[in-house]
């Protein structure tokens, strides 16, 4: 089969690769149709993820049909059409009983990172059962795709440890896709102000057509007294990092009202600066998280009610042949105003 391989920083290539093969009882293999690149995947092309070995077939996101099942498995036969979750639980251990899947002790996000993942013909899947979704009649697999980590992850990193509430004042830094979908499960909850801060233009046309109340460029270094103007000086009550630089980090922590919290989303490869001296008197709340997928089951629901339509974070469409291309596009999304992009395997 064709599959993208990380070949250490900066090296990647389209190779030739054996079919999959069912390893445990738990296992299924699925036949992509189509997946698409996060950003996590340029962070591991950048050396920033060091459980991620050269040789790995990248991607953790996708849509596909059921090949075949270890033994096993009972939710799932040939066939079957799925959406596969970005992380992999096996619903029996110490974590997945308290719904952090993330941290399930023989699974997690494995996928492309620790194991061979789903930018590729066929994809291995451990833990069938409780990994993968059977897909409504009639939705929209291009939709669904974003249901494999970008939406839950904007949701549960940025939103449910936000704690977004109604009428609550929000400040989202980066309107990138993850930001963007922080953006739409920001709205199930009703704030009164989501303001989305960005150095890019054309992103922020896009956060304002996406929902948001306002928006502020970066660029100008005033983005903390814009805030502060647009909240009589007090900040926000929800900051969601959504970049995974030192410089929004700081930019958060400008931002958080007294009893606020800066909920982290962006996947950091440096070290940032915790401005304690500031924030230690404030009552103020930092959270972190790798997103569970908890709520996998809640959004598939609500995007087939038509109450969020991820598809919109589609911007570019590519074979799986031209991968490589797709890496560019998505690298380049300053210039190539690229959101999602999909790959039909």
């Amino acid at each position: 089969m064709k599959a993208f391989v990380y070949g250490g920083p900066g090296r990647m290539a389209v190779e030739d690769r054996p079919k999959p093969e069912i390893r445990a009882p738990g296992d299924a293999i699925v036949k992509m149709v189509k997946t698409t690149i996060c950003g996590t995947d340029l962070h591991i092309l950048k050396g920033d993820v060091a459980t991620c070995a050269p040789g790995r077939v990248l991607g953790h996101e996708g849509v596909g049909v059921v090949d075949s099942v270890g033994a096993g498995v009972t939710s799932f036969r040939a066939g079957d059409r799925v959406l596969i979750s970005c992380i992999s639980s096996c619903g029996r251990c110490d974590y997945c009983r308290r719904g952090m899947f993330s941290h399930c002790t023989t699974g997690g996000w494995i996928l492309g990172n620790e194991i061979d993942g789903t930018q590729a013909e066929y994809v291995r899947t451990p833990h069938a059962d409780t990994s993968l979704y059977p897909i409504p009649a009639g939705a929209d697999e291009e939709a669904l795709v974003m249901l494999s980590d970008v939406l839950p992850t904007g949701f549960e990193c940025g939103v449910l440890n936000g704690k977004v509430a109604p009428g609550s004042m929000v400040a989202i830094v980066g309107s990138g896709p993850i930001g963007l979908a922080a953006l739409l499960g920001a709205q199930l909850y009703s704030p009164a102000e989501i303001i989305v801060i960005d150095q890019d233009d054309s992103r922020l046309e896009v956060a304002r057509q996406f929902g948001a109340t306002h928006t502020i460029n970066s660029a100008h270094g005033t983005a903390a007294e814009s805030v502060m103007a647009l909240t009589a000086g007090r900040g926000v009550d929800t900051a969601i990092e959504a970049v995974g630089v030192p410089a929004t980090f700081a930019l958060c922590q400008d931002l958080v009202a007294p009893g606020g919290i800066i909920a982290n989303i962006g996947v950091h490869g440096q070290k940032v600066e915790l401005h304690l001296e500031r924030l230690w008197s404030r009552n103020v709340a930092i959270t972190t998280r790798l997103v569970d997928t908890v709520s996998t089951p809640m959004l598939l629901k609500t995007v087939q009610a038509k109450r969020i339509d991820p598809k919109r974070l589609i911007t570019h469409r590519f074979e799986l042949a031209r991968i490589l291309e797709a890496y560019d596009t998505f690298g380049r999304a300053a210039t190539t105003k690229a959101l999602k992009v999909i790959i039909t395997a």
